[in-house]
């Protein structure tokens, strides 16, 4: 059994006991969080397509940490003008053990 979920703007697979990887979600390590948005089901039975969400189905997760991934670095310059300017960017992730997907069929 697996779903297609959607958070942050971006669709991921979930199964249980999967860990993903998703953008910067509030709440404390070991919270449960719960995904409303769930786009596509795939049971044992049939799969449930949604239109865009399938209305009655959640997906829960426990947070397991928050974190940020690894530097990446900004340059900009304008040739001949003495012009240059360096920047850093990490960006802030929050890693989901999802524990169960609930749909009724």
């Amino acid at each position: 059994m697996y779903a297609i979920i959607e958070t942050g703007g971006k669709q991921y697979r979930a199964e249980p006991n999967s860990i993903l990887q998703v953008e910067s979600l509030e709440g404390d390590v070991g919270s449960i969080i719960q995904f409303d948005s769930v786009r596509f089901v795939q049971t044992d039975q049939a799969p449930i397509v949604g239109s865009p969400m399938i209305p009655d189905a959640v997906v829960k997760g426990e947070i397991i940490r928050h974190a940020r991934t690894r530097s990446i670095t900004i340059f900009k310059k304008k040739r001949r003008k003495n012009y240059r300017r360096t920047k850093g960017h990490r960006q802030g992730f929050t890693q989901v053990r999802i524990t169960e997907i609930a749909a009724s069929v």
